[in-house]
């Protein structure tokens, strides 16, 4: 049998475009013993099946997500229909022969009847019962799955920094995903040659198809508008996480593709020069595996939270064109081996066809609207809390909940961020420039970049500038329908305020229309100061007047309310708040005012008429205290009350401030108080809380009748829950949007909730959905 060196030297001999370069090796009459057993156990031409691994499983997991997603749509369809036809028949009447009987007055829909004309009353079905939009075992297998991935995960504190992680269920597929490839390519065996001049280590071709396999997925939940969200109704921007893992784990995969071609020269030095023969004219025989390779670790490393958040200008700059590059160094790099430009083509075709839908998402590329190429005007306000409205009246189109992304040339040519859409499109809101017009409005607080130009921009050129505003979107919003919930639950917390305010616009409508299952509204928004209400005081005025009789019930809880101690006399102490300047330079403003009118003399300026004479100063100083007290009263007496009970403020006692009354007020009324807690007059400069009490005097107390209120501290969210649990219908939302705490707490508690599902004992409790925004406030 031949040599090893002398099967070498025949391979030399040949041309090399019979070959595959570093893959495939023929193996023929002279070919020695080792090469024909390793390419029986994994032969090349069938390497191929290791990409259709990964293709299989996504398609398992795709086909799954979209059956829940279908199931869904149809169980809040038949709950609808169901509502239409119990509206329909509770307003059917056979007059004359019925007029008599009386319908049950509290419920008003109820088919039993006061006199009825028969003697016994027919029997009626439970509601759970009757109802078809639902499949029991399933329900309560899906409440199981809820248990689980509903639950927040710890988050890690080092130092001052904090590490969060995604939710249960993106850990679970992350982890499946990656035990998969793993196991794929670990478990097949061989994973090495015994010498290089057999072929490429089959490890390494395993997890470079597999690699390969994951390009179409990972830029489909990377697109705005992509097949994926089209079939499961999940919107990019949720599905953008498993994008980002989906990229580390190619690279974990690539990594495991690249190590193997430095490993195994190492064993066998002589099967490197024959795999260098092959390459004559390059400088490096792996040359077109780092460009590749460099450009997904510069795309991973500067995805991670960390950096993208203190650059994501560069980000959002950079992430396209190095991926553009990426791509086109895989092409290069693959050579068209096996399948691999299959799927380097899909990616490519996934990723035009994503750029040209989105043209029917820019508000400028429509020849038939008024805004083509030269996109929108939009007004600029800066509402108090230095939050910033603006303002797009618009032909586009949009749902409750969902976001565009804004760019404003005249403030960044470069610069395009996304927003919720704040208000509602309906008729019942018509714009000012016309019938086919809708105001678009976006508030959001200023923190940096584009946000802190908008903001800047506005206090320099006024009110009555307009910019040009050029709109892509809408995308997103949420899965299920509000209306098919008996009950929901909308806990908000700051800004976040602005994702619930056109779901519960809308919500109210469909109520008021009866196209609505819904019989509660729980609102709860925390935020640190009256003003911020300010922002949406005409929204909550409609939701308040307009919403069908004890049906919305609103609590607004003030945080950041401050009160001094008993007999604190030194300056007034404000609240810190970094991100209103303008708003502390108004209230220094104001302070200083208030101050100047007290005072008739400064400090300063008896000092200098006494000229150091210290009997005159004392006499001076007598004096400027007679000219601002005009009759010598006994010093009153401060009644504060005692502080506010911990965020869920149990009693229902309303919160009353106690004011004593001044001088002028006494003397002027005979000594008598007519407003009794409620006199204004301060005997002193007004504290910042007495100051926003005066401003929000018509804001709600505590009233169980009306179930409006404002109080003061933290909401309980578990204590809060927990009570609005008991009066849960069979199908219940619970719609969260505030920062990480309050999600944290809400999904805990909801995740304890779909116990009451899986065991039946929650009165007929069919679903307790969960949906939260994900950003922070």
């Amino acid at each position: 049998m031949p040599s090893l060196q002398n099967h070498l030297d025949n391979l030399l001999s040949k041309p090399t475009r019979t070959l595959a370069k570093r893959i495939n090796i023929p193996v023929t009459s002279s070919s020695p013993p080792g090469l024909a057993v390793a390419v029986q156990q994994d032969p090349w031409s069938k390497a191929g099946k290791y990409a259709l691994g990964w293709v299989y499983f996504s398609i398992i997991l795709l086909i799954f997500t979209c059956a829940i997603h279908c199931y869904h749509w149809w169980t809040d369809k038949i709950t609808r229909a169901e509502f239409k036809e119990e509206v329909f028949k509770s307003s059917k009447t056979s007059s004359p022969d019925t007029d008599y009987e009386m319908t049950n007055l509290p419920t008003n829909n109820s088919s039993r009847k006061f006199f009825p004309r028969i003697e016994q009353l027919p029997p009626q079905q439970s509601e759970a019962e009757s109802s078809f939009s639902s499949f029991s075992p399933l329900d309560k297998l899906i409440a199981l799955v809820r248990w689980v991935v509903y639950r927040p995960l710890p988050i890690l504190q080092y130092k001052k920094r904090e590490f969060s992680f995604p939710s249960i269920g993106t850990v679970l597929i992350v982890s499946i995903a990656t035990i998969f490839v793993t196991l794929y390519c670990l478990i097949p065996q061989p994973l090495y040659y015994a010498t290089i001049a057999f072929g490429s280590p089959p490890m390494a071709i395993r997890a470079g198809m597999l690699a390969v396999a994951m390009m179409p997925w990972i830029v489909a939940l990377s697109m705005k508008a992509n097949f994926i969200t089209m079939l499961t109704g999940i919107g990019h921007e949720r599905l953008n996480v498993l994008h980002r893992w989906g990229a580390y784990i190619c690279l974990f995969l690539s990594l495991i593709h690249t190590i193997p071609f430095y490993v195994t020269p190492i064993w066998d030095k002589g099967g490197l020069l024959v795999f260098k023969s092959y390459f004559k004219g390059q400088t490096y025989i792996y040359g077109t595996g780092v460009a590749a390779l460099v450009p997904l670790l510069v795309l991973c490393v500067h995805s991670l939270p960390v950096f993208r958040r203190k650059m994501y200008e560069l980000f959002v700059a950079l992430h396209v064109p190095i991926s553009i590059v990426y791509l086109a160094m895989l092409f290069w790099h693959c050579h068209n081996y096996l399948t691999s430009w299959n799927y380097l083509a899909a990616t490519a075709g996934i990723w035009f066809i994503s750029y040209c839908t989105r043209l029917f998402y820019l508000n400028w590329t429509n020849p038939r609207r008024m805004s083509w190429l030269i996109g929108e005007e939009a007004a600029v306000t800066i509402l108090p809390e230095n939050a910033v409205k603006v303002t797009i009246p618009t032909q586009v189109r949009w749902s409750p909940g969902q976001y565009v992304y804004l760019r404003m040339p005249g403030i960044s040519i470069f610069e395009n961020h996304p927003f919720t859409i704040a208000s509602l499109c309906s008729q019942d809101f018509p714009s000012d420039y016309g019938e086919q017009y809708r105001d678009m409005t976006l508030v959001f607080r200023p923190f940096g970049g584009f946000t802190r130009k908008v903001l800047d921009a506005a206090i320099d050129k006024g009110p009555y500038k307009t910019y040009r505003a050029f709109i892509d979107g809408p995308y997103g919003g949420m899965q299920r329908d509000l209306a098919s919930f008996d009950t929901v639950v909308l806990f908000a917390g700051g800004s976040g305020i602005t994702a619930i305010v056109s779901q519960l616009l809308d919500l109210i409508k469909k109520m008021r229309d009866g196209k609505a299952v819904t019989r509660k509204v729980e609102v709860v928004w925390a935020l640190k100061r009256p003003e911020t209400m300010e922002w949406f005081k005409e929204e909550l005025r409609i939701c308040r007047e307009f919403a069908p009789l004890e049906t919305v019930h609103c609590q607004f809880y003030i945080t950041a309310a401050k009160r001094l101690p008993m007999g604190y006399t030194g300056p007034q102490q404000w609240p810190p708040s970094p991100a209103r300047p303008v708003s502390d330079l108004v209230h220094g403003k104001i302070k200083s005012a208030f101050q100047g009118i007290a005072s008739k003399r400064n400090s300063a300026l008896i000092r200098e008429e006494a000229a150091g004479d210290a009997e005159k100063e004392k006499e001076l100083r007598r004096e400027n205290e007679d000219g601002i007290t005009a009759l010598p009263l006994p010093q009153p007496t401060y009644n504060y009350p005692p502080p506010p009970k911990k965020a869920h403020l149990r009693s229902k006692t309303p919160f009353k401030l106690t004011i004593p009354p001044t001088a002028s007020t006494l003397s002027a009324n005979n000594g008598e108080n007519p407003n009794g807690n409620f006199d204004f007059g301060f005997p002193s400069t007004p504290t910042l809380l007495q100051k926003n009490l005066m401003r929000f005097a018509f804001l709600p107390t505590a009233s169980k009748r009306e179930g409006w209120s404002t109080q003061y501290g933290r909401p309980d969210i578990p204590y809060m829950l927990r009570g609005f649990e008991r009066g849960f219908g069979r199908r219940t939302c619970v719609f969260v949007c505030g920062p990480p705490g309050m999600r944290r707490d809400v999904q805990r508690e909801v995740a304890r909730m779909q116990m009451g599902v899986v065991s039946g004992g929650g009165g007929g409790r069919e679903e307790v959905y969960l949906h939260t925004e994900n950003y922070a406030i």
